[in-house]
């Protein structure tokens, strides 16, 4: 089948891509006390900039983007982001300073929307009734990268250096823009595929009214999307206070792609039970979960509780951004689909956005520990926000009668 190919194909780039941007994750703040910046209040809230300035430029640029694809198609897109923020990061490995680095991650947020593109690129080829499974599988790429990226980042910053791995990570990307170039087919403007919906073409005001519905969507990914980067930018430093033998980057590293591992097995399971249970159930019982495993993470000194709690957050993870993009796919009319993802897209950027900068400023001004009890809030309140919402729930039952009439 068409989707299935179009899946392994860009769960390859996905993965590429994801394990280049990962490379750098683990040793940030270290690089940024390379550039200079000496106190560890300092660290943190440059890292707290750093981690969320992507996420300024590309909350604005997501939905142009999305509606762009709608009209010219995703394959373009995709192709666009990989290359720009290719370029971008090679340039990362040759600043002098932090505030050079904050420049090039902000002027990277306008080229990014890979990852986004992708999914809506797989959910415009997918039937509804596989949508879980595939986008489940698709997050397994994204998930697979994030596990190989840290560690390897790790392990190239002892050896080569920080420098380095920028550029690697900007040639990672460089190259999964050829697989998306040579691989991957994108259906003619206008194909039908089985629960596809509505294709007709209406003004922009109208498209926008047709989105209203998926207005809780997008909160809950903002929301959730929050939660889970509050804690980015001060995991490096947590991991610094609780272990202190030989091989650092090489911890924080696995610190960071633990939660990958599990995800690797908790997204395409939790996918499948999404598409038999219901998405907003498999969200609920995933939100509260996840945020549970904030509790060990925050009460412990012993770094190897951290890991093995940070192994059953990613188990439960998989079973919200996937199901999150699926409830997309099946409530946005299909000619403004693209643009749905995009907006969705914005929100997570804006999760990406608020939650470094609010992690930061609440491990600056309290204790780092605080960080993972504001997190665990953060995800039970979402939780309860997916529960009280019943205008989303009978919008899911009209489609589900619709699909059975």
């Amino acid at each position: 089948m068409q989707w299935k190919r179009t899946l392994w194909i860009l769960w390859t780039a996905n993965f590429i891509a994801v394990a280049g941007v990962s490379l750098i994750l683990p040793f940030l703040p270290l690089y940024i006390e390379e550039l200079g910046v000496n106190s560890t209040t300092g660290v943190v809230l440059w890292s707290g900039w750093i981690f969320a300035a992507q996420s300024l430029t590309a909350v604005i640029f997501q939905p142009v983007w999305g509606a762009f694809a709608d009209k010219h198609g995703r394959k373009v897109m995709l192709l666009r982001a990989s290359i720009g923020m290719g370029i971008m990061t090679i340039l990362m490995g040759f600043v002098g300073a932090a505030w050079q680095l904050l420049v090039l991650r902000l002027i990277n947020g306008v080229f990014s929307g890979f990852i986004s593109m992708s999914i809506s690129l797989q959910a415009s080829v997918t039937p509804d009734e596989h949508a879980g499974k595939a986008l489940g599988m698709l997050q397994t790429g994204q998930m697979a990268g994030s596990l190989i990226g840290p560690l390897a980042g790790g392990l190239l910053a002892e050896a080569f250096g920080f420098r380095s791995v920028f550029i690697i990570t900007g040639i990672m990307l460089l190259a999964s823009s050829i697989v998306v170039m040579m691989f991957v087919k994108e259906a003619p403007s206008g194909a039908r595929i089985k629960g596809s919906g509505d294709r007709t073409r209406k003004p922009a005001t109208d498209n926008l009214k047709l989105l209203l519905p998926l207005i809780p969507v997008f909160v809950a990914t903002m929301v959730t999307q929050l939660g889970m980067m509050s804690i980015q930018p001060i995991l490096t430093v947590y991991t610094k206070m609780l272990y202190h033998g030989i091989h650092l980057e090489f911890f924080a590293g696995l610190v960071v792609s633990v939660a990958g591992i599990a995800n690797l097995i908790g997204s395409p399971v939790l996918g499948r039970y999404s598409d038999r249970l219901g998405q907003r159930k498999i969200i609920m019982f995933s939100l509260v979960m996840s945020a549970l495993t904030f509790l060990p993470q925050a009460l412990t000194d012993n770094i190897v509780v951290l890991i093995v709690a940070r192994f059953f957050l990613g188990l439960f993870v998989g079973g919200m951004l996937p199901s999150l993009n699926v409830l997309v796919k099946k409530l946005a009319p299909r000619h403004i689909q693209a643009q749905a993802f995009g907006y969705n897209s914005s929100a997570m950027f804006l999760g990406s956005l608020i939650g470094p900068l609010l992690g930061g400023a609440v491990a600056a001004a309290y204790d780092i520990r605080y960080v993972f009890y504001m997190t665990m809030g953060v995800l039970l309140l979402n939780a309860v926000m997916v529960w009280l919402n019943r205008g989303l729930a009978r919008n899911l039952k009209r489609l589900e009668d619709g699909a059975a009439g």
